[in-house]
């Protein structure tokens, strides 16, 4: 009762992945980096 192995994914599927969980991680740090900003700027922390 052999069951055949689930095919992996490509190289190029993880890359992709890779390349889409960075650039996402990348706009949230952006993304919280200016609302900190827009925070800061409005209570007077601004130079």
């Amino acid at each position: 009762m052999n069951q055949p192995s689930p095919a992996q994914p490509s190289w190029r599927s993880r890359l992709l992945w890779l390349a889409m969980i960075w650039a996402c991680s990348v706009a949230a740090l952006g993304a919280a980096a200016g609302l900190l900003r827009l925070v800061m700027r409005s209570i007077g922390m601004s130079t």
